[in-house]
């Protein structure tokens, strides 16, 4: 190797070399290589500390970034759920229906990969927890049956705040529901219309899906599902939350003829049969729109045996707190004879509640004055539905104000009449109505008193968008407000926010 590296060089060097000639040899040629390696290796050791040090910086930065996007976009009170995503939504998605289906199957997946929206602390204020029948929720705001209607998201739901979450309408047979297009939304006003039918996958789909979200329930906590159902674990046995209401909503099938009422009560008992052990509080349908002739079975004698058979039914359930039963009634059924029949059928059934509200079919009063929508809205404020929205605000609070008179009177009656018929032979007094009945000897032991029929408790629903109209309502003798279009309309954070409000209409009310 020497001898051809020095044969190479004398070359080069001699003047025969056309290259020494023209002036162009390469020094590198010319004169030794020299291995530097020495010096490569020492640049390179004081050079990897700073590199290490650069990528760790960078590393560190990125993880820190996307901690603060996912604390951010994973808060309930995030700009993008409010003034992003329902927009977004309904520009990607023009059918109302898709756009439900969309973000109903979006936050399944978010939910089950932990990167759900969600109320991440409780919110600085005056205290606004509730008792509903003898059990204290965490606040007075619920989200209604429609948004999650096979049970599919409610941890999901639970976790955007509301402290009631209504699952259904549940059909005890998988039914289709009506023909598509079926739901519509009109922006302008913040309202929707729809005509679904109670599109359900069974009761015993639903179910499945109930059942094995308790029994994941109680292996994360060294339970067995019974023992959850039995109230082992000190969580409700539907919600599976402290301070938190599951409601499962039941209704017949559309196949069901309603002039059967035999037929009808065997499709509410059958929904009971297969969901009781897994609600907190099972609701009647009987309301819908949308099924023809449901709203029929709200007269008083088939609603009376329809919710004594369900009320019957719920208290065999295999539980040891057995569900409570409520009756979700229509906001179009507003005559005072009509709605004293339903408060008659309650206290005579004994339900425990009234779910007051739903869609209705009535168009007039929906668009305010001075408000102008599109041909198209207009249009679209034609089709055959239940319609439901803002502007539904002032029925609902004036029915739950009349709602409640009425329960409470009739409870004053039913207590009346219960000491009446302790001893038919005794007139009763207006001191028998505080619990004295007179007649009796004084040297006779007088019947006990009898105890006050406990009240009604009043849900409400229709209209309510914010905390304003939220106290609204709960001042008017409801216990919960609950929402549904404003939800769609106003995103994942609406019951975070209306809950701040609720605190600021409370707060403002104590500083005057």
């Amino acid at each position: 190797m020497s001898t051809s590296y020095r044969m190479t060089r004398r070359f080069l060097a001699s003047s025969a070399s056309p290259l020494l000639r023209s002036g162009r040899v390469p020094i590198q040629f010319l004169r030794p290589r020299i291995t530097n390696c020495h010096a490569s290796t020492k640049s390179s050791t004081d050079s990897l500390p700073v590199s290490r040090l650069r990528t760790f910086i960078f590393a560190t930065s990125i993880a820190i970034s996307g901690y603060v996007a996912y604390v951010y976009t994973t808060d309930t009170r995030a700009f993008v759920h409010r003034y992003v995503v329902p927009p977004l939504l309904r520009l990607i998605c023009p059918d109302a229906e898709d756009a439900h289906n969309a973000a109903v199957s979006s936050m399944k997946t978010l939910y089950n990969l932990g990167l759900h929206p969600r109320e991440r602390s409780s919110l600085a204020g005056p205290d606004i927890s509730v008792s509903v029948f003898g059990v204290p929720l965490a606040n007075p705001v619920g989200i209604s049956a429609g948004l999650d209607k096979h049970a599919d998201i409610p941890d999901a739901l639970f976790a955007l705040g509301a402290s009631v979450v209504e699952v259904g309408g549940c059909t005890p047979r998988p039914q289709d529901g009506n023909p598509k297009p079926r739901m519509f939304r009109i922006p302008t006003l913040d309202g929707l219309i729809n005509r679904y039918g109670l599109n359900s996958r069974g009761a015993d789909d639903m179910a499945m899906r109930l059942r094995e979200r308790v029994r994941l329930y109680a292996k994360s906590v060294g339970l067995d599902e019974a023992r959850v159902l039995d109230g082992e674990a000190n969580v409700p046995p539907g919600s599976l939350l402290p301070g938190r209401m599951l409601l499962v909503q039941i209704a017949k099938n559309k196949e069901t003829d309603e002039r059967d009422v035999d037929a009808v009560k065997k499709d509410y008992v059958y929904c009971v049969q297969r969901l009781a052990r897994y609600a907190d509080v099972l609701v009647v349908n009987v309301s819908s729109p949308n099924t023809p002739g449901l709203r029929d079975l709200q007269a008083v004698e088939p609603l009376t045996r329809i919710l004594s058979a369900v009320v019957d039914e719920a208290r065999r359930t295999q539980r040891k707190e057995k569900p409570k039963v409520m009756v979700k009634v229509s906001p179009d059924e507003d005559e005072d004879t009509q709605m004293e029949g339903i408060v008659q059928a309650v206290w005579s059934s004994g339900v425990d509640g009234v779910i007051v509200g739903n869609t209705t079919k009535k168009r007039i009063g929906m668009i305010p004055p001075k408000i102008g929508i599109t041909p198209k809205e207009q249009v679209t404020m034609t089709e055959i539905g239940g319609y439901s929205g803002p502007m539904m605000f002032d029925r609902t609070v004036d029915l739950v104000r009349r709602y409640r008179k009425m329960l409470d009177g009739q409870s004053l009656q039913a207590s009346k009449t219960e000491k009446v018929v302790a001893d038919e032979a005794v007139d009763a007094s207006i001191n028998a109505i505080e619990g004295t009945i007179t007649g009796f000897s004084e040297s006779e032991p007088k019947a006990s008193s009898t105890t006050p029929s406990e009240q009604k408790v009043i849900f409400a629903t229709g209209g309510i968008t914010d905390g304003q109209r939220a106290l609204e309502i709960l001042n008017a003798g409801a216990s919960v407000a609950m929402v549904y279009t404003g939800l769609v309309y106003g995103g994942a954070g609406t019951v975070t926010r209306m809950k701040s409000e609720i605190q600021e209409e409370m707060a403002a009310g104590k500083q005057r």
